[in-house]
């Protein structure tokens, strides 16, 4: 068996317009299912949903408010998770320039011109780093990361898993989460 690897953006984004090491044992112990699962095609919603919980439980155990799953976040964090998998890149920023905040606006989560908040966590996994465990405890350990999960001011989530890390589309998974709040 290969060791695990794990690599994270260590720069979480976030933006907020005005018009337009571990983690807590009682997130890593939480209650939710799918948590140490490889994510395959068969099962990337499950492993999104293994997230969510963690989040949500980290949310929870310090009295902010859960997250709503959101079906336009969703969408451009899959895209997203998509193309760094099939283009071989990992950033915040697309290889077409598009930014994180693009990509949301684009997927009509939100208009340019409206009051929002967003944030992105972004990961890739291999073997058991690339569990919904191993992802949410790398976030948790990383300032930023855990700003994005944290943000009271957030209210939605969309997640995308996608099969493949962005150097081999054949192992791992690679993660997305895009935040958001709309005024």
């Amino acid at each position: 068996m290969s060791p695990s690897k794990l690599t994270l953006l260590c720069a979480s984004g976030a933006l907020v317009a005005a018009f337009a090491g571990s983690t807590p044992a009682h997130a890593a112990d939480a209650q939710c299912p799918n948590l140490d699962v490889a994510p395959r095609a068969t099962n990337a919603d499950d492993v999104g949903a293994a997230v969510l919980c963690l989040i949500n439980a980290e949310r929870t155990q310090r009295g902010l408010r859960t997250l709503r799953e959101n079906t336009k976040l969703s969408r451009a964090a899959l895209a997203h998770s998509s193309d760094m998998v099939r283009g071989g890149f990992f950033s915040h920023t697309a290889r077409d320039g598009d930014t994180f905040v693009d990509r949301i606006i684009g997927a009509g989560y939100a208009r340019r011109n409206d009051r929002w908040k967003l944030g992105e966590n972004l990961a890739w996994g291999t073997g058991d780093a690339g569990t919904a465990r191993a992802i949410h405890a790398a976030w948790m350990r990383s300032s930023g990361h855990r700003a994005n999960i944290l943000t009271s001011a957030f209210r939605e989530l969309g997640i995308g898993v996608r099969v493949g890390v962005p150097h081999d589309a054949g192992v791992g998974a690679t993660f997305t989460t895009d935040f958001g709040a709309k005024a």
